[in-house]
């Protein structure tokens, strides 16, 4: 009895992926939704990864800031607006959660050494998506455009800055983005994978009190921007 089961699943496991491989990448495959990207507008949801950074500028030369990333996520929301067969205006918010450790080397004690930046982002970006001929299953595409960005843990109007602990930055942040993926067009609907590059292109900092005293941590700095490495896997 369990040698017939497990030849049912061997024979259900070779018809399955034969299938998928005769939809997918055989010369002549079976084609997926063949009408469904010639829709005026569709909608579809994201979950992903995120690596953010900081880019600082200096006003001297000195000890840069070190930083230590983490992978946060995301997750979100995707209106597809149909332009002309190769072009499409999409419109993907959500939400984001990141954490960056700053580390000043200039500073002997534990407590002045490590700043944590916590930031849940709502993010805001739209963009346009540039798509190749799709060949087959498969459809590239490149997509790239403007963002901004709500920072739900900004500490902006704390009165307390790094001299009572606390690295404060802006709640509102402006960044452009550029990157690629591809449509997988399957039976009942549309993955795409894809990766994008964020640079940001507003200064996100706040100084420390002058009332304070002269700021190791944020005098020498001339801006610090974000920047991140977003991976998304979104269905339609």
């Amino acid at each position: 009895m369990k040698k017939i089961v497990v030849l049912l699943l061997l024979v259900l496991t070779t018809n399955g992926y034969s299938q998928f491989a005769k939809s997918m990448f055989s010369k002549d495959p079976i084609i997926n939704l063949e009408n469904w990207q010639k829709q005026r507008l569709y909608f579809g949801y994201y979950l992903g990864f995120n690596s953010f950074d900081f880019k600082f500028d200096y006003k001297t030369p000195g000890p840069d800031i070190q930083i230590k990333k983490t992978t946060g996520f995301n997750v979100g929301v995707v209106a597809d607006l149909r332009l002309q067969e190769y072009i499409n205006l999409r419109f993907e918010p959500g939400l984001y959660y990141t954490k960056r450790d700053l580390y000043y080397p200039n500073q002997p004690l534990e407590k002045d050494y490590l700043r944590e930046v916590n930031s849940t982002y709502i993010h805001f970006p739209l963009l346009l998506k540039f798509s190749a001929l799709r060949t087959g299953n498969i459809r590239p595409y490149l997509v790239g455009g403007m963002s901004t960005t709500l920072n739900l843990s900004s500490n902006a109007k704390s009165k307390d800055d790094n001299f009572e602990g606390k690295f404060r930055v802006k709640q509102w942040t402006a960044a452009y983005e550029v990157g690629f993926g591809i449509d997988i067009f399957s039976e009942y609907f549309i993955f795409s994978p894809s990766i994008r590059g964020m640079f940001g292109i507003t200064n996100e900092l706040i100084r420390d009190n002058p009332s304070n005293g002269p700021s190791p941590w944020t005098d020498n700095i001339d801006s610090m921007k974000s920047r991140a490495l977003l991976i998304n896997f979104t269905f339609h």
